[in-house]
């Protein structure tokens, strides 16, 4: 015992140790801890069934007691590094979508198109075996000596693929192309010699029974589906049964000739449904030129999709000689305007310079624009040439040549392929034709060059030359009715405001155009040179912007100026030197 001295002692101790604050924190947590295990027991208790004693999370991690804030001790505030939201790079951009103002169209459907069952056939067993006799039978009579024979058939001729023996020239083989057609007694035949890219020989004899080549089949193929041309036209299909398909952008234009009734109409249809059934309204504009006012009008309800026109005209589908030739020009227009657009963007074609605009590179304010392919075509230029000449065939001759990186391709029909309608100009300026059936040697080769179309079997038989061997293909087939249905789906879908408008063309540019004369100043020569002066550069192709000319009276005016020494001679692509550079000086030189 320590007594009542030692207790006392003791006390003072342990008074002067721990202080009173601290006693009584220290007894309030054991107050606390107490009755948190008291209400954990109660919870863990159920209301029925044998009792399980549910040890309290306390005990399994002392630092969930150990959690509990002391209502006297201060919480350590919250830290957080707030993150900064990262800029979207360049690529992240929301890009320009051109197809916003019709977000809602559908491209036309299959089902609207016929698959003509009943009229697609096969070549029997029996007229093969037969041909290959008549053959073998010709060639072993002039001692042509062969190894192999082999039939492809088409759906309207059948290649029949010979290897010769060695020591046989194929010259021999090429001299007797009559013997074998009247010994197969065959319409539509024709030689090959040789095969390009093989060791054969081969002779083309038409089936007894022609197939159709329907065009839903070829458009449904998964070779036109998965096609990323920008421009593609399936035309029909070849000997052996594949799909053609072209791409019209890298043609880039397109002569179709033959005589009448042979198939030239159905090869437009067949273009303007491909293109149709692939393209979205804002990527592609139609310019129709049907001067016999019957072929082309079914297109017409496509006014507010697909169709291009002046501001003036009246009917989408351009019918008068007249309205043409300003329609051509027109295009010259929009061909500078464009090639204009792309010197400042620094790009070479359509598809760098749309790119550009749909990164938002290139600023609308300062006249960028999205472009759409333009597609001319003309359903007979024979009539064109016989009534306007040389006011069709010059601006014709422009688009040609310059119009394929401007993203404007050209395709004509003619059934009078004769050397004074498909002049040398054109021909050099069209590479890639397509001839149906004509009836002469000398027609052939107006249109590809050789004289084999003659021997076509007429309906849709054609030959394509686009820079590469002659082609021998069936071309689809589309009806009327088809074409109406096709039509009238897409016809009916909300469409733009109004057609896609060409830039004006006047019967003042016309004039201006056709008087190479300089005695006399343009009518704007004044406003022109004040122009100038007030940009600061002697730019072409502003004249055209700002006045809305044509290249030729533009160009004349700016001869015009440089004559009367208000600006300098031509610099290439670069605008002219300014040797009057104030407002001033020009009125002491127009004396004002």
């Amino acid at each position: 015992m320590l007594g009542t001295v030692g207790t006392g002692v003791l006390i003072f101790f342990v008074l002067t140790a721990f202080p009173l604050p601290f006693i009584y924190k220290w007894i309030h947590k054991r107050k606390e801890k107490k009755r948190l295990q008291d209400t954990v027991e109660q919870e863990a208790v159920p209301e029925s069934g044998p009792i399980s004693v549910i040890e309290p999370e306390y005990k399994k991690d002392p630092k969930v007691i150990d959690a509990i804030p002391d209502p006297e001790t201060p919480q350590t505030p919250v830290f957080e590094v707030e993150k900064k939201e990262e800029e979207p790079t360049s690529g992240e951009m929301l890009f320009y979508d051109p197809k916003q103002d019709l977000s809602h169209y559908k491209k036309p459907t299959l089902d609207l198109l016929e698959d003509y069952r009943t009229r697609i056939t096969e070549v029997p067993q029996e007229e093969l075996e037969r041909n290959n006799q008549k053959i073998v039978e010709c060639l072993r009579t002039f001692d042509i000596r062969i190894e192999k024979i082999v039939a492809t058939p088409g759906p309207t001729v059948t290649l029949y693929k010979i290897v010769l023996s060695p020591g046989i020239r194929i010259s021999q083989f090429t001299r007797l192309e009559d013997d074998i057609m009247l010994s197969l007694a065959a319409r539509g035949m024709r030689v090959i010699a040789p095969i390009p890219g093989t060791n054969m020989v081969g002779i083309e004899v038409a089936n007894d029974k022609p197939s159709l080549v329907p065009m839903k089949s070829v458009l449904d193929s998964t070779k036109f589906k998965e096609s990323k041309e920008d421009l593609p036209i399936v035309l029909g299909k070849s000997i052996s049964n594949e799909i053609v398909m072209l791409d019209l952008a890298r043609l880039p234009h397109l002569l179709v000739a033959g005589a009448t009734g042979q198939g030239k109409s159905v090869a437009l249809n067949a273009i303007l449904a491909s293109l149709l059934y692939k393209m979205h309204p804002a990527y592609l504009k139609l310019v129709l030129v049907d001067p016999k006012r019957v072929e082309l009008n079914l297109y017409s309800k496509l006014e507010n999709h697909f169709l291009a026109k002046l501001p003036d005209a009246e009917s989408p589908i351009i019918i008068d000689t007249k309205k043409v030739v300003y329609t051509l020009n027109s295009l010259c227009i929009e061909m500078d305007n464009r090639l204009e657009l792309y010197n400042r963007a620094g790009v070479r074609n359509i598809k760098e310079y749309n790119k550009k605009f749909q990164e938002r590179v290139l600023n609308p304010q300062k006249g960028h624009r999205f472009m759409p392919f333009i597609v001319l075509i003309i359903d007979e230029f024979a009539d064109l040439i016989m009534t306007a000449g040389r006011d069709v065939e010059g601006p014709l001759t422009r688009l040609a040549q310059m119009g394929r990186a401007s993203g404007i391709h050209l395709v004509i029909a003619t059934q009078r392929p004769t050397t004074n309608i498909i002049t040398g100009t054109i021909k050099a300026n069209f590479p890639a034709r397509i001839a149906f059936r004509v009836a002469s040697k000398i027609d052939s080769r107006t249109i590809i060059d050789v004289s084999e179309a003659n021997q076509l079997v007429g309906r849709g038989d054609m030959l394509i030359s686009a820079g590469t061997d002659l082609l021998r293909v069936q071309c689809a087939f589309i009806d009327t009715p088809e074409v109406e249905r096709m039509v009238d789906f897409i016809g009916d879908q909300q469409g733009y405001p109004g057609p896609f408008e060409l830039p004006e063309y006047s019967e003042t540019d016309r004039q201006d155009t056709l008087s190479p004369s300089f005695g006399q100043r343009d009518e704007l020569f004044e406003e022109a040179a004040r122009l100038l002066i007030q940009n600061g550069e002697g730019s072409t192709s502003l004249l055209q912007r700002r006045f809305h000319l044509g290249y030729n009276r533009a160009g004349r005016i700016m001869d015009q100026l440089e004559e009367a020494g208000i600006v300098g001679p031509p610099r290439g692509s670069s605008p002219r030197e300014l040797l009057v550079n104030s407002q001033e000086l020009l009125d002491d030189m127009l004396g004002k």
